[in-house]
């Protein structure tokens, strides 16, 4: 009978844990900023701060493109 030590590569898997925990909160983190900047840029453009208001669009569009860039590299990991 084969010992289960010998079947599972335990390194390999806690690191393929590790990556995903890590890539599931970045992509989560990310996309949130995106929401974040969308709402207070909403806010901010209806009472008329004009610099805030931009400040947040910047933020909004930046955490979009991190997580459109984070989902093609998971894609381009996987493929």
């Amino acid at each position: 009978m084969i010992p289960l030590a010998e079947i599972v590569d335990w390194e390999a898997l806690l690191d393929t844990g590790l990556a995903a925990l890590i890539a599931g909160v970045g992509v989560a983190f990310t996309f949130s900023l995106a929401i974040l900047g969308a709402s207070r840029f909403i806010e901010a453009s209806r009472d008329q701060r004009t610099i805030e208001a931009g400040a947040f669009a910047l933020l909004g569009v930046v955490g979009l493109v991190a997580t459109a860039a984070a989902i093609a590299g998971g894609i381009i990991v996987i493929a």
